[in-house]
């Protein structure tokens, strides 16, 4: 038997893991949809929200820090899965975070190309997505360390942008900056002017997918751990600070949100940084901020690009699907993997203007889930895996990072993403991702099941 790889070449240093996982997250969920929530759930129901689902994020990631650094492989969460719940799980969550990330893409291009036609009305959109492509690609197309860099500059704009957007929101809330339509300092009075929880308390329970959905990228740490230089140190340092980073940058912005959007306007039409920026008058507010939503657009699909590659690599090299997909160029880039990863992404971009009713919204509803779903499965493979570490005779000392407060940690992920997941049930408007979900879901395990039985067979007729 040929050796086995577990990883690619290991060109990645701390920092680059640190913005590559911040990166995945600042994307357009904190930057669009954070109005939606603002809506939904009310001001203080959103940060509610939000801290929840940063805990969730939290005890998933700790889990994911004890496999990540026991085995430091390339795409490693379906590599966990299994082999500490089964093979169909594996193969599920593998599927499952491949196509997450190939129909963000689709959305990414399509909304690089929105905003460049702000700029641009006269250029038809599709070129703007077309280049918005071919930067991507190439970016992922030439080594890791050429995408490790320019994902670092990419999400080093958007927090750059974050940060000054919740100093200067602050200096509004306290009076220091004039805000339109206020003779004094607005202060928090908009967390309570209409009550607590405007729309009753279930909307924190409601909206908990979209956070989930915001904070969904994280993972990506465990993905780097292939191609860290130093898992044993890169891993644990990017998980600490990832999320307290993560938490300060979300929650801060939506404080500063939430007490200058009234809730009632905050929606969906515009992001809710552009209008703060305009209310404190910031001269170009919409430009600026535009040019940040369109750095942390690019700089998701980059990130997610090169997610779903190293998924198909790592699919690859467990023999899942045929070899040639785990073949690498001279620079250490499975480029089968790169080009079918891409291919995925402008079939979501094509989808999601040919039908957008019928196959796009099924890929959404599945893509919205499925970082839930792959969550559970960390949650599940960590409590297998120190069960097993220790029955096979280990010391807990000998784990170079351990999940804190075990049990309760790992349950507590699991089944917080289980109740989020199950809970969008009472969301009427999200509700149809379960009907999507479940059985593809189903179909997947099936599918594989049949699969693997098939090819055990034929190795025993070979072997007759």
């Amino acid at each position: 038997m040929a050796h086995h790889q577990t990883h690619l070449e290991r060109k990645m240093s701390t920092r680059h893991i640190r913005m590559i996982s911040l990166g995945g997250v600042i994307g357009t969920g904190l930057f669009l949809s954070s109005g939606y929530t603002i809506h939904e759930a009310g001001p203080l129901g959103t940060v509610l929200a939000y801290l929840v689902g940063g805990l969730i994020v939290f005890a998933v990631m700790q889990c994911l820090g004890e496999l990540s650094v026991a085995m430091p492989y390339t795409g490693s969460f379906h590599v966990y899965a299994k082999k500490y719940i089964g093979p169909s799980t594996g193969f599920v969550v593998a599927i499952l975070y491949w196509l997450t990330w190939t129909i963000a893409l689709g959305s990414e291009f399509t909304a690089a190309g929105l905003i460049m036609q702000k700029w641009f009305p006269q250029v038809p959109v599709w070129i703007w997505s077309l280049t918005c492509m071919i930067i991507i690609f190439l970016s992922n197309f030439f080594s890791v360390k050429v995408f490790a860099e320019s994902e670092f500059w990419f999400a080093a704009i958007k927090v750059f942008a974050i940060v000054a957007f919740i100093i200067l929101g602050s200096l509004a809330i306290v009076g220091i900056l004039p805000v339109k339509g206020f003779h004094s300092a607005p202060g928090l009075a908009n967390f309570y002017r209409n009550g607590w929880f405007p729309n009753g308390f279930s909307g924190v329970f409601t909206t908990l997918l979209t956070v989930n959905f915001a904070f969904s990228g994280t993972e990506l740490i465990g993905v780097t751990a292939g191609e860290a230089a130093n898992p044993e140190k890169a891993i644990p340092s990017a998980i600490k600070t990832t999320l307290w980073r993560l938490l300060i940058f979300f929650i801060g912005s939506i404080v500063v949100m939430a007490a200058l959007i009234p809730y009632k306007t905050a929606g969906v039409t515009q992001s809710p940084f552009v209008y703060v920026l305009d209310l404190i008058h910031v001269p170009f507010a919409a430009n600026i901020m535009n040019f940040v939503i369109l750095t942390a657009i690019v700089s998701a699909a980059n990130s997610g690009l090169y997610a779903s590659t190293r998924m198909l690599w790592s699919l690859s090299n467990e023999g899942t699907i045929p070899a040639v997909f785990k073949k690498t160029n001279k620079n250490g880039i499975p480029v089968l993997s790169l080009f079918v990863s891409m291919l995925g992404g402008i079939f979501a971009l094509v989808s999601s203007k040919v039908a957008a009713d019928t196959v796009y919204l099924v890929l959404v509803s599945i893509s919205g889930l499925a970082v839930v779903f792959v969550w559970m499965a960390i949650a599940l493979a960590e409590l297998n895996f120190r069960k097993k570490f220790l029955a096979d005779g280990h010391q807990l000392s000998e784990l170079k990072y351990r999940t804190p407060w075990y049990p309760v940690v790992p349950y507590f992920a699991f089944i917080a993403s289980l109740l989020s997941c199950l809970l969008i049930w009472f969301d009427p408007t999200q509700r149809v991702a379960l009907y999507y979900t479940i059985p593809f879901v189903v179909i997947c395990y099936v599918a594989h099941h049949y699969w693997i039985k098939r090819r055990s067979s034929e190795v025993i007729s070979e072997v007759e």
